[in-house]
């Protein structure tokens, strides 16, 4: 009875142990790899001071330092094209993350619009959601 008892017992353990070491999908340039859906944040505004303004700061005119650049969206002509900072949030370029599995479809047209029609940048032609929606990248849902 004992030596069945340590048999069992040996093989839930390693049973667990190799459960414990299987392989889990992780980007290490995801904003999504460890936070999972970003919670549901009012407009653009509350999207920015939420998850952007850290690095390119509370006035929108980006920083320099420790080895990292995080460019300026104040004033920056790269935002005449709405699609190009929404290709940027979707996909991450450089240093910046990706989200796409934080952020949805909603939320990052609301950010993008908010950047385009704040910190002295006046693009008024607004993206839509649907507009998100063709440029959004499709995750497996290990990558979300």
């Amino acid at each position: 009875m004992r030596k069945f008892l340590l048999v069992t017992s040996l093989c839930l353990t390693a049973g667990l142990a190799s459960a414990a070491l299987a392989p889990v999908a992780a980007h290490a340039d995801s904003a999504s790899a460890v936070a999972g859906k970003m919670q549901v944040l009012p407009d653009g505004e509350a999207i920015y001071h939420h998850v952007c303004q850290s690095c390119h700061m509370p006035d929108g005119k980006g920083a320099v330092g420790a080895g990292a650049q995080f460019p300026a969206l104040a004033g920056n002509p790269k935002l005449k094209s709405a699609e190009y900072p929404a290709y940027v949030v979707l996909n991450g370029f450089g240093g910046m993350p990706w989200f796409t599995g934080l952020l949805n479809d909603q939320q990052v047209a609301d950010v993008v619009n908010y950047v385009r029609t704040h910190f002295g940048n006046h693009y008024t032609d607004a993206l839509k959601p649907e507009d998100v929606s063709e440029m959004r990248p499709h995750l497996s849902v290990e990558e979300e």
